[in-house]
């Protein structure tokens, strides 16, 4: 029997009328994997690929052709990451589930209270829910779980390849887990995926004690013809005076602007810009330049500071195809929420991870016969005598390019299997005491460690994890004469707050501080300590003191040379790309998609890199007090190093592979420094006030526990060490050579 055949009959109509010739595929597959099997399946395809129909088409034919349930509960569960996602996906599965007359209960904090009460009264049909709603749902009526679920053939993850290294990800296996215990049963998981890089890491994520049990349903290959450029441009500095620039404005913004009004006009597109601050400065010169043409509004901004009603506003637009838009966004637009097919994907500055490429480039070239476009533009700092290295290598392009080849490559970041997850640990702890009323320790550790997601925590590191954040001055939790946990004081606040449900905290930018005078904020990601250096404004300023909690950081100007134009992002760059850059840099072919500026860019970094032998030195003297340390590793293992040598008083900044490195206050010299490290077994690297803090419940732990929290996923101390020793090898090798 042919896949079509195996479905209900409600399906196979609905499919008909889609006018669809066949199935794809990959729906094929799913159908296969899925019914009459109690197959965990991974469903992964192009975005518009056809996943979702080839997860609910089988599942829904399952709750149609079996016998009922005898338990009451929602028959499907959707997990979406997005409000918009559920939203969307409602409206596609209403369609699906109307000849069914299979309910549809779309459930986030945007659904009205009638929607909800009914379908607690009378639950049924496909619940689609964020992980938020769903916490919120065993919180609050922890004692209706087993009924809620009690029917629930099948929960589906949607954009699983965002779960996997996260801490959204680590609080929605415990949910998963959690379900199970309460139903007294294991349920079918299916996940969905557009980019992901390591299926056997997805497979372990979807079921850990049977990872090979889990079945891929993987789309073939083929797809759109992708066409690509990479345009380059150049700021600051004397600007000569035969440089073409866009009319009478030479600034590299507004030259970007032009091009893109100029090549995306009349059509639908989405522009990646990066900050919320550049994507207001991107759509107000695009605005302006239609106004100043007669011509009618086509761009329009979008990200999350901008109000529901504007971001459903210009979403809408995208869909309709007799309206051209194109949106100029962060990552708001970059998950799976159907806005149609765009024309092209324009990115600006270099992209932080291939798969976050992947994943908005798949908004393109979904219509037969329409190529998958990229536009990627990159800005470069025009050379002067005193320009630092950092610019003379082009790094920002050098990774562009990276981008694109690994991307060509289809290689996309593995996620990090070792992490503690502590702050997400503190957060299951309260929430399932919170949702029994109370519990053992014993019971919290089997429910979350030793059946649920937090395996790397040991029963000795549990309980340090219980008494810290039942110790007086936290009161998060309290104990009973007879040894049950109950919430305390402040544990009650935070539980009772709407804002708990999320594990995540809302990305948060640091004031920079100067004599009590505001320079601005800045996003941080990687760990800072006072000593280092960052690039603000075209300045470089050395970090005094952090205060975590006001969320400041207190500057001094550095008296180091001149920093770079760009570089220092505070973005996580993956060995794998530092690898690939590094390759281009010591390269000669040139890409054909380079335009000329781009290609004579390149020229010039490969030039300078040859230039001072960085290809040969791993340590290379920059001025009297400098040196610049080539790492050629990615942001993890770098900001590792740069942090132990920082604990011996060397100043330090951080590029993509590179380190530079001041001497002047050093207690030693930087060999022996690197000697001292490669030999050791332990790095100091939380010396004064190195803030290992990152994510929403790591207030509540004690400093110890933050840095082996930190040491699991955000520094590499085993790869600092080896990578001092490969510093070391390589000097004395060139030293050796030399003599």
């Amino acid at each position: 029997m042919n896949a079509f055949d195996r479905l209900a009959p409600p399906l196979q109509k609905w499919i008909r009328q889609q006018g669809w010739p066949s199935l794809r595929p990959v729906q094929t597959a799913g159908i296969n994997a899925i019914l009459g099997t109690n197959n965990d399946v991974i469903i992964t395809a192009a975005t518009a690929g056809g996943k979702t129909e080839a997860a609910f088409l089988p599942l829904i034919s399952d709750v149609l052709l079996e016998e009922p349930a005898q338990d009451h509960g929602f028959d499907l569960v959707y997990i979406g990451p997005l409000k918009a996602l559920i939203n969307d996906q409602t409206r596609r599965l209403e369609d699906m589930c109307r000849e069914a007359e299979l309910a549809v209960v779309p459930w986030h904090g945007d659904i009205g209270s009638g929607v909800k009460s009914r379908a607690l009264k009378a639950p049924r049909g496909v619940l689609l829910i964020t992980p938020e709603s769903l916490e919120a749902l065993f919180v609050r009526r922890g004692s209706s779980i087993a009924t809620l679920f009690g029917a629930t053939r099948a929960i589906v993850l949607d954009e699983l390849h965002t779960l996997l290294d996260s801490e959204r990800g680590i609080q929605l296996r415990s949910l998963m887990n959690r379900m199970e215990i309460a139903t007294g049963r294991q349920i079918r998981r299916v996940g969905l995926s557009a980019t992901l890089g390591d299926t056997g890491l997805a497979r372990h994520f979807l079921r850990r004690e049977a990872p090979d049990d889990v079945v891929l349903c993987e789309a073939a290959g083929g797809g759109a013809e992708f066409q690509v450029q990479l345009r380059g441009y150049l700021t600051g500095g004397k600007v000569p005076e035969d440089e073409v620039a866009a009319k009478d404005d030479r600034s590299a913004e507004a030259a970007i602007a032009m091009h893109l009004f100029e090549k995306l006009r009349g059509s639908n597109n989405l522009v990646f810009a990066g900050s919320r601050g550049k994507v207001e400065l991107y759509a107000d010169r695009l605005r302006l330049l239609g106004e100043a043409q007669g011509l009618p509004q086509e761009f329009y901004p979008h990200h999350a500071s901008l109000s529901k009603e504007h971001r459903e506003f210009v979403e809408k637009r995208l869909k309709d195809a007799s309206l051209p838009t194109t949106a100029v966004c962060t990552s708001t637009l970059e998950l799976g929420i159907d806005i149609g097919s765009v024309t092209c994907v324009a990115q600006i500055g270099a992209p932080f991870t291939v798969a976050s490429l992947a994943q908005r480039l798949g908004r393109s070239g979904r219509r037969a016969g329409q190529p998958s476009i990229l536009r990627q533009y990159q800005i470069e700092a025009r050379l002067e005598k005193s320009s630092h290295l950092a610019d003379r290598f082009r790094l920002g392009l050098v990774r562009a390019i990276a981008m694109i080849e690994l991307y060509l490559q289809k290689w996309y970041e593995p996620p990090r299997s070792s992490a503690l997850h502590l702050s997400t640990l503190v957060h299951q702890i309260l929430a399932v005491i919170a949702e029994r009323g109370g519990a053992s320790a014993e019971r919290l550790y089997v429910t979350l460690c030793s059946k649920g997601p937090f395996y790397a925590v040991d029963t000795t590191l549990f309980l340090a994890v219980l008494r810290q954040i039942g110790s007086s001055d936290i009161a998060l939790i309290e104990q009973s004469d007879n040894g049950l946990l109950f919430l305390g004081r402040q544990g009650e606040k935070l539980v009772e707050h709407y804002s708990f449900y999320a594990v995540f905290k809302t990305p948060e930018e640091f004031r920079l501080v100067e004599q009590g005078k505001d320079l601005g904020t800045l996003p941080v990601d990687n760990i800072l300590a006072p000593g280092m250096t960052i690039i603000f404004s075209g300045r470089r300023w050395e970090i005094v003191e952090i205060h975590e909690r006001e969320k400041v950081i207190l500057v001094t100007r550095s008296k180091a040379g001149a920093p770079p134009l760009f570089g220092g992002d505070p973005g996580e760059i993956h060995n794998q790309v530092v690898e690939k850059m590094f390759e281009v840099l010591e390269g000669k072919a040139v890409p054909i998609y380079l335009c000329k500026q781009a290609a004579a860019l390149l020229a010039e970094a490969r030039g300078n890199f040859a230039l001072t032998e960085a290809g040969f030195h791993r340590i290379i003297a920059t001025g009297e007090d400098s040196h610049l340390i080539a790492t050629r590793k990615g942001s993890v293992v770098t900001n590792t190093l740069a942090l132990a040598l920082g604990g011996f008083g060397f100043e330090t900044s951080i590029y993509d592979g590179f380190i530079e490195v001041r001497t002047k206050e050093a207690k030693l010299r930087l060999e022996d420094a690197l000697a001292l490290i490669a030999e050791s077994k332990r790095l100091s690297l939380f010396y004064r006030q190195a803030e290992p803090q990152s994510e929403k419940f790591h207030p509540f732990l004690s400093a110890d526990l933050l840095q082996q929290d930190a040491l699991s996923c955000r520094l590499d101390e085993t790869g600092a060490i080896r990578l001092a020793s490969e510093i070391l090898a390589s000097t004395q090798q060139q030293t050796a050579r030399n003599r």
